[in-house]
């Protein structure tokens, strides 16, 4: 399932400049605990089942080192629970700062996870091609050697293994050579690789005046209804927050902003910004199961 990657990437990308904005910044409780959850399980719809393991291998071990990391050097907050033998207290509000905090770290990562999965390198030089030529080539090119250079990589250990030459046996000084020459092999590659591709652009005419560059991306009516509804609840939740209708702190102690019609309705927005892509998901999964009921 991979449905929200054929809208306009105008649409893709106005999206998560939402969520990971509001990720890093929204630090009420509720708010944490929405964009967690829906980065991932939408990570999970990307990526099947086996990303459930990836991300909880780095989330569990994040969240329970930042709630003792945080009450060990932060001593703030009006609720002591006890003290350290130092002197120093263990308070309610920095444990629960520092979960927040990691809650806040890990949604980031997993939202993160999905936009690389969304906005492919053709997405983003389609869109900043025209505007920053330099900075959208660049960072195609940067998406694009990563898992090259790790697939590489993967080659050359496994010819250095067959050949005895790894870096997993023999002396450390033995080692040491062997991983020497391996980041040799692999430097000249990346030299090489990077002079084919400034002569396979030079040959093909990049950065020359009025060339063009063909696009397979249409805005239609599709784009133009989740675009609208990406922004109306993005911009309400935006102003809602700004308003103090999402306020919350941690310190002296913790408090939160009334519950009141207004609030409750900017949190039903986020939480609708946030699973928006989801709800695409499992409606075009329920349209092929129907489809297919027909048949």
């Amino acid at each position: 399932m991979n449905e929200f990657k054929t809208y306009h990437p105008i649409v893709n990308l106005v999206y998560f400049i939402f969520a990971i904005g509001f990720s890093c910044f929204f630090m009420h409780p509720v708010c944490l605990g929405i964009s967690l959850l829906s980065g991932f399980i939408y990570s999970v719809i990307l990526k099947g089942k086996k990303q459930v393991k990836t991300n909880l291998i780095y989330m569990l071990p994040m969240l329970l080192m930042m709630a003792l990391i945080n009450p060990a050097f932060n001593h703030e907050g009006v609720t002591i629970l006890m003290y350290f033998p130092n002197g120093n207290p263990l308070t309610l509000e920095s444990i629960v700062y520092g979960l927040c905090a990691a809650a806040m770290i890990i949604s980031v990562i997993c939202h993160f996870s999905c936009y690389n999965e969304i906005m492919t390198s053709d997405k983003i030089v389609y869109l900043f091609g025209k505007i920053f030529p330099a900075m959208s080539l660049i960072i195609t090119m940067t998406f694009r050697f990563v898992p090259k250079f790790v697939s590489q990589l993967k080659v050359v250990l496994n010819a250095q293994r067959c050949m005895g030459r790894d870096i997993s046996s023999g002396s450390i000084i033995k080692r040491a050579r062997n991983g020497l020459n391996i980041l040799g092999v692999m430097t000249t590659w990346a030299l090489e690789n990077a002079i084919e591709t400034a002569d396979s652009m030079k040959s093909r005419g990049y950065g020359m005046p009025g060339r063009t560059a063909f696009s397979i991306f249409t805005f239609d009516k599709r784009d133009k209804t989740a675009l609208i509804c990406i922004l109306l609840l993005g911009i309400y939740t935006l102003v809602g927050n700004l308003m103090g209708g999402m306020y919350f702190r941690y310190f002296p102690s913790m408090k939160a902003a009334d519950i009141s019609p207004f609030g409750i309705s900017l949190f039903v927005s986020y939480l609708l910004l946030m699973v928006y892509p989801i709800i695409i998901e499992i409606w075009e999964v329920r349209k092929w199961k129907a489809s297919r009921s027909k048949i």
